[in-house]
């Protein structure tokens, strides 16, 4: 039987910073398409709730999509800082490997928002798609972006923990963020993902509060690996390998394992 192919760390850091600024360019131009001035979803959809709803489903989709491609199947398809480090407080990624994970998905942020600029007045009058608190203020955007970065955790957890179900994770993601965007967006635009919020912070030159897009975040992943842990719920349920794309891949060399 032919051995495992694994993965060189630099191949997983070049696909996860690919996936990560496909995931920006992509699912930030259906906010602005959806959202910026004069979009004609004003007429199509002009229900605010529905187009959430619709927008989420839609940027969720792009997520599922790109755990699909080449790069997904390479690097695991994290896509998010949290994600990565929820994956290493389950002692599956190495210390040197979450860190150039985290690196890749930022800078691939930036990069994935530089195309955004082409979007011009659209893209602007929305700050390229970047997330700041709502009116309602600085504790409630906190508290949502807590509970919908543990929804995420959550759903992750018991579906890549499934030997049954792993390989169907990509699928539930847009009807996850079509919940989530509907629900909790107008708190703080239900970003996630720090990564997701920086890139069109970098590109606006808006940073407002963007310390909240770091540090709720890893709340909700504290969160929710702390019950996993209190619970000894990662004995029965035990994750294999630090990936979101499984599809019958081998497990990328240098994550698997902690350090």
């Amino acid at each position: 039987m032919a051995a495992p192919v694994t993965q060189t760390p630099f191949k997983l850091y070049v696909s996860e910073f690919i996936g990560t600024a496909l995931l920006l360019t992509i699912g930030l131009s259906v906010v602005i398409f959806n959202w910026g001035e004069g979009s004609v979803m004003n007429h199509y959809i002009p229900d605010p709730g529905l187009r959430r709803l619709f927008t989420g489903f839609l940027f969720g989709t792009t997520g599922c999509l790109i755990t699909l491609l080449p790069v997904g199947k390479i690097s695991g398809a994290h896509i998010n800082p949290a994600v990565s480090i929820a994956f290493w407080m389950c002692g599956k990624m190495k210390n040197h490997a979450v860190l150039g994970y985290i690196i890749s998905q930022m800078l691939g942020a930036v990069a994935g928002c530089l195309p955004l600029l082409l979007w011009g007045h659209q893209g602007a009058s929305v700050a390229y798609g970047n997330t700041v608190p709502g009116q309602a203020g600085i504790a409630l955007a906190f508290a949502g972006e807590v509970i919908t970065t543990a929804a995420l955790v959550t759903l992750l957890y018991v579906f890549v923990s499934s030997k049954k179900l792993r390989n169907y994770t990509p699928y539930t993601i847009p009807f996850l963020y079509s919940l989530m965007v509907w629900a909790e967006s107008p708190l703080s635009g239900c970003s996630t993902n720090p990564a997701r919020s920086f890139g069109p912070a970098v590109v606006s030159g808006v940073y407002t509060a963007y310390w909240l897009y770091w540090l709720a975040p890893l709340t909700g992943v504290l969160l929710v690996m702390g019950f996993v842990k209190a619970m000894n719920l990662h004995r029965h349920h035990l994750i294999e390998a630090a990936r979101v794309s499984y599809h019958h891949e081998p497990s990328p060399a240098g994550i698997k394992t902690s350090s």
